[in-house]
């Protein structure tokens, strides 16, 4: 396919950012394009050219095979003539976007850019950021004109990070693009690699279509939260509860937990964002964050009604915490809502103690301050909350876990409900969300 004087086979990908999104979709591409992959993360870029990933999401192997070219000199994006941004977009401490990641990517593109260059966006954003935020960077970095000179489009990522089976090639990508003939050159180059490609009409619609995806989501989680907060009153086992209904065939699979991460609980906040600037203010999507947010310290109260009711003093107590990363087995700590929990538990004098295998403890500590315990350093603790139920937790049996309480005795917080009820002890209290 002809286009603007270029052909697509005959394209040199430049992947902008190379965390849990671009790694994934650089190493796809490279199977059929020679791409560049740019990260300002100089350790990033090093541990890659050793084919290491850290994210644990893409092997030794398959980067070995993957003939990418690594670099933090942004001068080599100058040879790329089809860009993919990916760089992450999170929320500031007012909970409103923020957008410096996307605009110091967009101003590093548009001072390499090239005539006949293709510029797309992966990272999530609010409906009109693209046009109105980036495109503009664009033009004034390079002096050249969009729609004319280059041209732009707008691809969201759908990467789930430890899921397997939703991979970047299995998922359906959605492209969009600034005119017909942009839109239709995305859609083949990504078609090459991936199975499927839906062509949005605009990328204000392929923007929306992003953000609301995690926004369902948040708010099918939020109505699960607060199902467990009322029949924690009414003295009955969500689990239990949510098992029995899910027996209806129509009944939606949503569970109660922490909803962190730099997707789920950042997304609402962009189109919420979107809708107050246009004089909307968003009732139900906000009532849905305010209860996921509020999740951390409802798990620490439930905890401390039992402690007290167990005759053990809450302060100067001991609480275990295991998992702090914000899934189970993926070793990303952006967002994670374990540490609501932590924070709680210390303003009632508690000590805590976190143990993660996953969790990078350099990066704990200057994320949060806080020092991680390795496993096998835990003291005998008076509860235990089971807050990430990575693979080497799922592993240990209740003979396991109660050797992490003082005497084995003690309450243990399964906020995943995911540990078999009827093996357990006597000896230890089990409370789920």
């Amino acid at each position: 396919m002809e286009y603007y004087g270029l052909k697509n086979f005959n394209r040199k990908i430049g992947v902008v950012g190379l965390g849990y999104v671009g790694l994934p979709v650089a190493l796809s591409l490279s199977n059929k394009f020679p791409v560049v992959g740019f990260d300002i993360n100089p350790k990033r870029i090093q541990t890659l050219k050793e084919n290491i990933d850290y994210t644990g999401e893409v092997s030794k192997e398959e980067l070995k095979r993957a003939p990418i070219s690594y670099t933090e000199n942004p001068k080599e994006l100058e040879e790329c003539n089809f860009i993919i941004v990916t760089v992450p977009t999170p929320i500031d401490d007012t909970k409103r976007p923020d957008l410096k990641p996307l605009i110091s990517a967009s101003k590093t593109v548009g001072d390499h850019l090239q005539k006949g260059t293709i510029v797309v966006y992966e990272s999530t954003v609010y409906p009109g950021a693209t046009e109105e935020v980036c495109i503009p960077i664009l033009e004034k970095q390079s002096g050249l004109k969009a729609g004319a000179d280059f041209f732009v489009g707008y691809s969201p990522e759908r990467i789930n990070p430890g899921d397997k089976e939703h991979t970047f090639q299995n998922i359906v990508k959605v492209v969009s693009g600034q005119d017909e003939k942009t839109k239709e050159a995305i859609a083949e180059i990504y078609g090459s690699v991936v199975n499927e490609v839906y062509q949005a009409p605009s990328i204000k619609v392929a923007e929306a279509s992003k953000v609301i995806e995690n926004t369902q989501r948040d708010l099918n989680i939020a109505l699960m939260n607060e199902l467990a907060i009322i029949f924690e009153r009414m003295g009955l086992d969500t689990a239990e509860v949510l098992k029995a209904a899910g027996t209806k065939w129509n009944f939606l699979r949503f569970s109660p937990g922490l909803v962190g991460g730099h997707c789920i609980g950042v997304d609402p906040y962009y189109l919420t964002f979107k809708a107050e600037s246009i004089g909307y203010h968003p009732e139900v999507i906000l009532a849905g964050r305010r209860i996921n947010d509020t999740m951390g310290q409802f798990v620490v109260l439930a905890l401390l009604k039992l402690m007290i009711q167990k005759g053990t003093a809450v302060q100067g107590s001991v609480v275990t915490v295991l998992g702090l990363t914000f899934k189970e087995n993926v070793p990303d700590i952006r967002n994670t809502k374990v540490i609501d929990i932590i924070h709680e538990l210390q303003q009632f004098g508690i000590k805590v103690q976190v143990a993660d295998p996953l969790a990078d403890p350099e990066e704990v500590k200057k994320e949060y301050g806080l020092t991680l315990c390795p496993f096998h350093d835990l003291q005998p603790s008076h509860a235990i909350i089971l807050a990430v139920p990575h693979k080497q937790y799922m592993e240990m049996n209740w003979e396991d876990l109660g050797s992490l309480l003082i005497d084995c005795q003690g309450v243990l917080v399964d906020i995943k409900s995911v540990l078999p009820q009827d093996s357990r002890p006597n000896s230890i209290e089990l409370w789920r969300l």
